[in-house]
């Protein structure tokens, strides 16, 4: 199915501007923000320009049919505001405050505003919207805030903003109107909040208030985990398999461990195959599906590389044991795998049966608990290279960031946003040095509803340069995103292998960890500067509202290849592991407390009525202490600084006292249905600690397991069944990236295979055992010398390396007594 073509610009068209301006000019001195009602002609009782009343604008997009009506049926005085919908394919309709200086209200940044209107709907498919004035950027997209429920007769419904962006000095609202029934509005109001912002009080020390600190566990991690999932109920599965130990392949000795941060304790559980490199998410009942893994290891020769096998399973937190569902229909070793708004999950990319690159699209159907045949799911029989980071989009389309595993990036500029229904892939310009991305962590930033995404560092086991400070954002909201230039990663501590020493130049790191944090910042964690090598010691904090890195405290131990870092149900962050090239594993656990913890109380949800949601849901909560906001974050599911579906989902507020009600998005594919962290932050940025939710939604959101997903075009027809019904809404879906200029790939030729080097992981196999990584090429600082390289892998704890075969292609074994850097290997000749 293919996305239909809008004709709304970015953020909306106004038909009927009365005093409507152009993106950023401003005519007049703005209004003045003390007054009581920042809006103005609030009850529409003032007239104004082509029927519409003063200070008030008809705005929408998408092919519709409608009407805007001034009607008498008013809430308080003579006029209402009514916006009908009679045929809708896709696109919204809504009144909104008239984007000019002297209608617009004025804000401030860093506040937060109560909106209240009162309101009769005929449609369950209407929403408050809201839009703002950036001082640079002009007038823009900003939130959904809340789903209005089906009244025949008057009703109230409020709402509090988020805080006001950076550079927003107006906004602007009013209701959409996107399902077949009207909406019938009257008497605005919308006020600054004035609660005031206690004051901090730092429990720690004052570095520690500051920058956080760190802690390594007494307890080893018993396993050589390199996949982490939070579970439903708070613990951590670790899942190792073969842990990249070949004895422990060929003894069949495969492992995961369950963590339970609330004792501090282990257990291991038997694990049926070697889940070594697979893929991993959680479903929308709670359980982890857990696709493909490791059937072999290299072959010396270059007979073979790595090998995936099509096994795969589910993991259910409550019995803590493994079930197997049918197999994927091709290998996928170093797979990604996404959620999607129905609970399917999509994969792509990774290893054969036969080390091959698999060109073949994987669907699990959540409905019916299986992996579809290939004749239902869509394929481009293109390579998307491993572990391939994709990012759902809140269309239902696909965000490929460029993130990835070994060497270079795909062909093109690197990333794309792939159209599942159409099955077309459209390039995305502006991701820098792509080829050098390997292991960069990517995020879609807080609040999802912003949909902009951060790239963050990498390198190239291939070339082996100096990992790199990179970042690029990119703002899906508009017409024709692409990716620009952010702020360059702080610089910390790198050791070469005599101790940790300043990195210079343009020294970054890949292997990074990016944790979103309930605060709505970033931590970006741990790296390395070259291939399993050389360990950089630096954390430091991305605010998403400044496009700027704090740099906090660093974490002790080395996390390079193999680590991962994610957040725990308290509002800490956990990291493990490090599988440097000699083979060797770290088993110590460090756990992060970021400053927030450090500032005094920290709120609590002292109730939550109700765990199970549903989209469009209003939630109350009851909680100690005030709040400014609120949100859903998706717990992590992360191997190979890759976590495509870690998000931080914004839950606008409407505050009575200790009483808060939490505004769901009707969007799953904003928030796809599973089981959530809530957690309640207040204004110093502390956190609750989080309840477990399960957001699910009614059938029509879930597609009934149907082999596409729905895209604009598709939930339209959803919404307009789900209104006549009288059901629950349909998601409120914005046409953003429609305007796509980038090359567009339709789907090949049908092919096998995409034929790769058997040395794909950046290893020479003529040396050492699988475990082991002696690198393909060597950092650029090493001479191509047996000396030179013998003196680095010497510093790196290689050991003793056996050379596998006859075959010495890097000149370890110049005596050729199949030992590499032996003493007569480095002795100078004469």
């Amino acid at each position: 199915m293919k996305r239909k073509s809008v004709t709304k610009h970015r953020r909306r068209t106004a038909l009927v501007g009365v005093g409507a301006l152009t993106a950023g000019l401003l005519l007049t001195v703005p209004q003045p923000a003390e007054a009581a009602n920042l809006v103005k002609n609030p009850g529409f009782e003032t007239a104004g320009g082509d029927g519409m009343p003063y200070c008030w604008e008809k705005s929408g997009w998408g092919d519709n049919d409608f009407t805007f009506e001034t009607t008498s049926d008013a809430h308080s005085g003579s006029n209402a505001m009514k916006v009908s919908l009679t045929r809708r394919v896709d696109g919204d309709r809504k009144a909104m405050i008239t984007e000019s200086a002297d209608c617009a209200p004025v804000v401030t940044a860093g506040r937060q505003y109560d909106l209240s209107l009162w309101y009769k709907t005929t449609t369950p498919d209407a929403n408050i919207t809201l839009f703002r004035h950036d001082a640079t950027a002009g007038w823009q997209y900003w939130t959904d805030l809340k789903t209005l429920d089906m009244s025949a007769d008057w009703a109230q419904a409020t709402v509090r903003t988020p805080e006001v962006p950076a550079g927003t000095d107006q906004i602007t609202w009013g209701v959409s109107v996107y399902g077949t029934g009207s909406a019938t509005t009257d008497d605005y109001t919308m006020q600054q909040v004035t609660a005031p912002v206690p004051p901090a009080t730092c429990t720690a020390t004052a570095q520690e208030c500051a920058d956080g600190r760190w802690e390594v566990l007494p307890t080893k991690n018993p396993v050589r985990s390199m996949h982490s999932v939070v579970l439903k109920n708070g613990k951590v599965l670790l899942i190792a398999g073969s842990g990249n130990d070949e004895n422990l392949f060929k003894a069949g000795t495969f492992t995961s461990a369950v963590y339970n941060p609330a004792d501090g304790t282990y257990k291991v559980i038997p694990t049926p195959v070697d889940m070594f490199c697979g893929g991993h998410v959680q479903l929308p009942d709670g359980r982890v599906l857990v696709l493909s893994g490791n059937k072999a290891y290299p072959a010396a020769d270059g007979s073979h590389g790595y090998e995936g096998f099509k096994d795969s399973y589910v993991f259910d937190p409550d019995t803590e044991t493994y079930t197997r569902t049918n197999d994927l229909n091709d290998g996928h070793w170093y797979p990604s795998a996404t959620e999607l708004g129905n609970g399917d999950v999509m994969t792509f990319g990774g290893l054969r049966e036969d080390s091959t690159g698999s060109v073949t699209n994987e669907r699990f159907s959540y409905a019916q608990n299986q992996w579809l045949p290939l004749s239902q799911v869509n394929q481009t029989w293109s390579f998307w290279g491993l572990y391939p980071s994709m990012v759902l989009m809140q269309d239902g389309r696909l965000f490929y960031t460029g993130s990835h595993v070994f060497g270079n990036g795909t062909s093109g500029t690197g990333s794309a946003v792939y159209d599942i229904g159409a099955n077309t892939v459209t390039e995305i310009p502006g991701l820098q040095s792509k080829d050098e991305r390997d292991q960069s962590a990517s995020v879609l930033l807080p609040p999802a509803q912003d949909q902009r995404v951060l790239t963050i560092g990498g390198g190239n086991i291939d070339s082996n340069p100096d990992a790199n400070r990179l970042t690029d954002i990119i703002d899906l909201k508009q017409p024709d995103p692409a990716y620009v230039a952010g702020p360059k990663i702080p610089q910390g501590t790198v050791d070469l292998g005599n101790g940790p020493v300043a990195e210079t130049g343009e020294q970054g790191k890949m292997y990074v960890s990016a944790v979103l944090l309930p605060d709505g910042k970033v931590l970006e964690t741990g790296g390395g500067l070259h291939n399993r090598a050389d360990p950089v010691y630096e954390a430091s904090m991305f605010d998403p509202g400044t496009s700027t890195f704090d740099p906090v405290a660093a974490d002790p131990e080395k996390r390079g290849y193999h680590s991962s870092a994610f957040l725990l149900p308290d509002g800490r962050v956990m990291a493990t592991g490090d599988n440097p090239g000699n083979g060797t594993w770290n088993h110590n656990v460090s756990i992060y407390t970021p400053p927030y913890l450090l500032k005094g109380e920290r709120p609590t949800i002292t109730s939550l009525i109700d765990t199970e949601w549903k989209y469009g849901d209003t939630q109350r909560i009851t909680v100690d202490h005030p709040i400014v906001k609120a949100e859903l974050i998706r717990p992590a599911a992360v191997t190979h600084s890759s976590d495509p579906n870690q998000r931080f989902v914004d839950l606008p507020l409407s505050v009575d006292g200790d009483n808060v009600d939490l505004n769901v998005t009707s969007n799953p594919d904003l928030a796809p249905p599973g089981w959530y962290m809530l957690f309640a932050v207040d204004a110093n940025g502390a956190p609750s600690l989080a309840k477990w939710v399960h957001l699910t939604g009614p059938d029509a959101l879930s597609g009934g397991g149907m082999a596409m997903p729905m895209t604009m075009s598709t939930a339209t027809s959803t919404a307009t069944s789900t209104a006549a019904s009288g059901g629950s809404p349909d998601p409120q879906i914005h046409s953003f990236a429609d305007k796509l200029s980038g090359r567009v790939h339709k789907a090949g030729k049908k092919r096998t295979a995409q034929r790769l080097s058997p040395t794909l992981s950046g290893c020479d196999r003529h040396y050492g055992y699988a475990g082991v990584c002696v690198p393909t090429v060597f950092p650029s600082g090493v001479r191509k010398t047996a000396a030179a390289r013998c003196a680095w892998l010497k510093a790196n704890d290689y050991g003793r390396l056996k050379v596998n075969g006859q075959d010495d292609p890097l000149g370890l074994d110049r005596n050729r007594d199949g030992v590499a850097c032996g003493k007569g290997d480095v002795r100078a000749r004469r």
